[in-house]
């Protein structure tokens, strides 16, 4: 049945729409959904002293590094960001946040003029500070996550004992919340310049968007992160709320000969017998996987110096193939050009499932380093994401954007704190 007849009496019997129904239902929950979060962190509301200076701070928490800024509320312009080594600096503290976040506080105090002014005891007495980190991993309901690449054995985050520490100017931290970090992309495209800081990858993008529909970002960096943002039409003065997905880790799906002889070698080196994801192709540790599949398949094409500091180069390894792909003819062009027509491709499908009129953004690393293989109609990125049949009229009805800056989580993070710190 179509949906004109669903919609009147001869097609349903009742005159009710189910589109329309469930498009209700749904806005109704995304709606009640922010009204119990919003309830959750009532619990803050108490901490917060109207007599003292509030500041934020936005966390981008990788298994690497840790960014930080500082930002009066209100304000895009941080007044001091920073970068911490996770290794070296949890080899001088117990626990993540005095190895982290008491350093960075330290810091403020040492370099922002109005902390520096005021001094310790002061600053103590006279501010407060709603955090918010975005997180590489789950993020339980009990605000805490785990992270597996956090030190040598993996390592907790507890935003709540954050919360709770009266170590120093750790106690200045009023509230902290925890997000996924790709939670943090999807808000932090939400802070973004569409003027200076995105490339329409279709014309007449920014003029196509609709600021009711739902916002899907999908960006390749060490992996591949996928989310939504939907906007409640019971409330829309609420903004977008945006919810985690694992779709990195849906099933990699090849679309050519090659690329099916690239998956039975990526189901064999990682012992799967049915499927692999599509983060094994689509990814920087992904773009090692392609390159080492056609070295094996096209040994004769092998570039001895490529391969050799391929080989050496542990984690890197991405990084060495997409330095070297400008080589014409070469097996790291092969491997960028195939990745980036399975990025494409896994984008498209993307949406295709959220529909995104209000945006699809193509965030993360890989954009902005590799934007020739993304941008324009002829590049391996866009011939995958327009190739979708029947669909494509649909396709080409999405506004995308390619993101240029690779700041987007700590932006997103700084875009949560805000919440948090307006909702208390």
């Amino acid at each position: 049945m179509s949906h004109s007849n669903w919609c009147t009496a001869e097609g349903s019997g009742k005159g009710i729409c189910p589109f329309s129904v469930a498009l209700f239902v749904g806005s109704a929950f995304s709606y009640l959904n922010y009204l119990r979060q919003r309830k959750s962190s009532a619990v803050s509301k108490c901490c917060i002293d109207k007599h003292k200076q509030t500041y934020i701070i936005a966390g981008d928490i990788g298994g690497t590094n840790s960014r930080f800024a500082l930002h009066r509320p209100g304000q895009k312009d941080p007044l001091l960001v920073h970068i911490y080594a996770n290794e070296e600096a949890l080899q001088t503290a117990s626990t993540y946040h005095h190895a982290t976040l008491k350093q960075f506080l330290n810091k403020c105090l040492a370099e922002v003029n109005e902390w520096k002014e005021l001094g310790e005891s002061a600053v103590l007495s006279q501010i407060q500070v709603v955090a918010c980190l975005a997180t590489a991993g789950p993020v339980t309901m009990n605000n805490d996550v785990f992270m597996v690449n956090l030190g040598e054995s993996g390592g907790s985050i507890d935003g709540n004992e954050i919360e709770r520490c009266q170590d120093g100017l750790l106690s200045l931290v009023v509230r902290c919340k925890l997000v996924n970090d790709f939670v943090g992309q999807g808000y932090g495209v939400l802070d973004l310049d569409l003027d200076k800081e995105v490339i329409e990858l279709l014309p007449g993008s920014k003029a196509k968007m609709n600021d009711l529909a739902p916002i899907c970002a999908v960006g390749a960096g060490t992996g591949l992160g996928e989310c939504f943002l939907t906007k409640s039409s019971l409330a829309t003065n609420l903004g977008y709320e945006c919810y985690p997905s694992e779709g990195g880790h849906a099933d990699y799906v090849p679309r050519g000969p090659l690329e099916v002889e690239l998956l039975d070698y990526l189901k064999r080196k990682f012992s799967s017998q049915h499927r692999v994801s599509v983060e094994r192709v689509v990814s920087g540790r992904g773009l090692a996987n392609v390159y080492e599949f056609l070295a094996q398949k096209f040994p004769e094409r092998v570039q001895a110096n490529v391969h050799d500091e391929f080989l050496s180069a542990g984690d890197q390894q991405g990084r060495v193939i997409g330095v070297n792909s400008g080589t014409e003819g070469s097996l790291a062009q092969q491997a960028v050009q195939i990745m980036f027509a399975a990025y494409g491709s896994e984008v498209g499908n993307a949406a295709l499932k959220f529909i995104p009129t209000g945006g699809m953004f193509v965030t993360g690393g890989l954009a902005p380093k590799n934007i020739g293989m993304i941008q324009g109609e002829d590049s391996p990125f866009m011939k995958a994401y327009l190739d979708k049949g029947r669909l494509n009229g649909l396709i080409r009805s999405i506004p995308i954007f390619a993101v240029l800056n690779e700041d987007v989580g700590l932006r997103g993070a700084r875009v949560c704190a805000e919440r948090e710190y307006n909702a208390m």
